[in-house]
């Protein structure tokens, strides 16, 4: 994948987009939760970040006013709805709407990550779907594509009736841990629904297995590991998850892991929220190190705390390239 992409070139099939400030050209704005990341983002592609004004009133509402004509453009709108969430998720959601009422030609949302996704089902009486209702707003909002990274339940793409682009940040973890930690690898579960994801993990990995730790869970972000299904012992291995919020599954599982013979213990997760004490929990687990993406702004103390982050700034672009262009996002990762 290239560095830079460049937009506007169009498959000799069809017509050349034109070049002017109206008519399909490509615009990137940005919100305040992960301005950064956008401004990567927005160099990749050769564009600059859209002129936006985002204050507060003085009783808390969010102001968006967009400061240059986006009528009949291609706009897309960078903003993670992580902490503050809904702080977050109601800019986007005002931006959105702001550029519909200003003639955006096509808004797509580019949510590198994508909150509230663990509530995408009831687990007792009288919950809320809060991510069928996230996806909802969304779209009411006018919202005509999401591109994201590793939902925590792939099913949320099913909430929308709009196309949803959903990335992989695995190649991009696997290379990086590949790095430092190439030999003897097994890769490791921390629960049984992530199978399939650290299954996935341990394909782009040469000459790793498998392992599964399976455990019960107390009350949200409260565990207690009941045991390791897999050969770990003398072995390097590696915890693959979705998110690191409070650090509890992470620590739990690399105590595990050392107690049955692990020489080492790394992480890669897609998205570092790094909630409560998650700091303090990754430090007393015996971790040698974890990788996360920079989804989530992370700040600099958790980066003294062995965190690693991975740029995502060149899959972001090239997937707003080929959705400008019309071209497939599927190929990406083929």
């Amino acid at each position: 994948m290239p560095e830079s992409a460049r937009v506007g070139s169009a498959p000799p099939h069809r017509r050349p987009r034109k070049a002017t400030t109206l008519d399909g050209e490509l615009k990137v704005f940005a919100g305040s939760s992960n301005r950064a990341l956008a401004e990567r983002i927005a160099a990749r592609l050769d564009q600059p970040l859209g002129s936006v004004r985002l204050e507060q009133f003085p009783d808390g509402e969010a102001r968006v006013q967009i400061n240059e004509n986006v009528r009949g453009t291609d706009v897309f709108v960078i903003q993670s709805t992580s902490a503050p969430v809904d702080v977050n998720l109601m800019q986007l959601l005002i931006m959105i709407d702001a550029l519909r009422r200003a003639s955006a030609g096509r808004i797509t949302a580019v949510i590198p990550y994508f909150g509230y996704a663990r509530q995408e089902k009831k687990s007792s009486g009288r919950e809320p779907i809060t991510a069928k209702l996230v996806a909802n707003l969304l779209e009411a909002a006018g919202a005509s594509r999401v591109i994201t990274l590793d939902l925590h339940a792939p099913a949320v793409q099913g909430f929308f009736d709009i196309p949803v682009d959903h990335l992989q940040a695995s190649p991009l973890l696997a290379e990086s841990l590949g790095r430092v930690a190439s030999d003897d690898l097994v890769v490791v579960s921390p629960d049984a629904g992530g199978v399939a994801r650290a299954y996935d993990f341990s394909q782009r990995l040469e000459n790793s297995s498998l392992a599964v730790v399976f455990k019960d869970r107390m009350a949200p972000d409260e565990i207690q590991t009941l045991s390791v299904v897999g050969e770990v012992d003398g072995r390097t291995a590696v915890i693959v998850d979705d998110l690191i919020s409070t650090g509890g599954t992470l620590a739990e599982g690399a105590r595990a892991l050392l107690e049955r013979g692990a020489k080492a213990v790394f992480a890669c997760a897609t998205h570092g929220i790094f909630s409560g004490h998650a700091l303090e929990n990754l430090k007393r687990s015996g971790l040698s190190q974890a990788f996360v993406t920079d989804s989530v702004p992370v700040n600099s103390d958790s980066k003294a705390c062995t965190i690693t982050q991975v740029g995502t700034a060149t899959l972001f672009a090239e997937a707003v390239r080929r959705v400008h262009n019309d071209e497939s996002i599927t190929a990406m990762f083929k």
